[in-house]
């Protein structure tokens, strides 16, 4: 059986053995599907600027001009990021970009919105610090729950699995 233990590194050993057993059982995906029965309908890049533009004007009212948001790939799930912010200036104005991975286009939106809201929160927080993830739990209840459960996800997309 396949080591998927590197995958959960930093959660808690109880968390990181029942995940173990949804993949040693095959029913990670069962899960998954349990749990969020539908994949989002955020199709476009111009879907996902307005989706995370939403989030942006509800949590993160004072927060730098966004820019632009785009489905992109960016090699494989499971060792690469599954999204990216950058900080540009164009002239004087300052602006931040989205890029979310492509494989993500046939996900949950809980998932879909777990990715988008981490990436906002490096418009405030750049480092993956305290404050950073008070502020994901702030613009997304389950955060926690969501980042394990998007894990679970690119481990199965890494495998050529994907439920949805």
């Amino acid at each position: 059986m396949k080591d998927y233990s590197r995958y959960f590194q930093g959660y808690p050993p109880h968390i990181v053995d029942q995940v173990l057993q949804l993949f040693s059982n095959d029913k990670a995906a069962q899960y998954l599907k349990g749990k969020y029965p539908d994949a989002h309908n955020i199709t476009s890049d111009k879907a996902l600027y307005n989706y995370a533009t939403e989030l942006k004007k509800r949590y993160l009212k004072n927060a730098l001009p966004f820019g632009r948001a785009a489905f992109k790939k960016q090699g494989d799930m499971v060792t690469n990021a599954l999204g990216t912010h950058t900080f540009r200036m164009q002239g004087k104005t300052r602006k931040h970009d989205l890029a979310i991975n492509s494989d993500l286009l046939c996900a949950p939106e809980p998932l879909l919105k777990a990715l988008v809201v981490h990436e906002l929160a490096h418009f405030k927080e750049k480092d993956h610090n305290k404050a950073f993830y008070q502020l994901c739990c702030h613009m997304a209840p389950q955060y926690h729950q969501l980042e394990l459960d998007l894990r679970i996800f690119s481990v199965l997309v890494g495998e050529g699995k994907n439920p949805y």
